[in-house]
């Protein structure tokens, strides 16, 4: 079976995912954020050059697998590509995202920041790989 995936566009769909993470986080939710994790007001978090690159390390390998199952099945529009990686959001990110934060007794609120932002990662980058891959 010959499978063709770009990886300029796995690199390109890691780099809009981060992207996003870094607007979701950064900007959208710089103030509650921070409240929710613990962090005094002001207060960056420990290791946060750490936390961008390894940030950035995730959406690649995530990119990069999904580019392989979008070779694998013949995904090649966008529609395609946004709903298997919504779908595979709820299959294989929300339930341990919903665990951790239970386990962690964390809010509903922070719950709730972290999964819409892996949803729409998910959904735009594999979007992106579907079509361009």
């Amino acid at each position: 079976m010959q499978m063709h995936v770009s990886y300029l566009w796995v690199v390109v769909a890691a780099l809009v995912q981060w992207l996003l993470g870094i607007l979701w986080y950064g900007v959208i939710f710089r103030k509650s954020w921070p409240k929710l994790v613990g962090l005094a007001t002001g207060e960056k978090p420990k290791f946060q050059m750490l936390a961008l690159i390894s940030g950035f390390v995730v959406c690649l390998l995530l990119s990069f697998v999904m580019a392989h199952i979008f070779a694998v099945f013949g995904v090649r529009l966008w529609n395609q590509g946004f709903s298997i990686g919504v779908l595979c959001w709820l299959g294989f990110m929300a339930p341990p995202l919903i665990a951790q934060h239970i386990l962690e007794g964390r809010r509903a609120n922070l719950l709730a920041i972290n999964m819409t932002y892996w949803l729409m990662a998910m959904g735009i980058g594999s979007a992106i790989l579907a079509v361009f891959r």
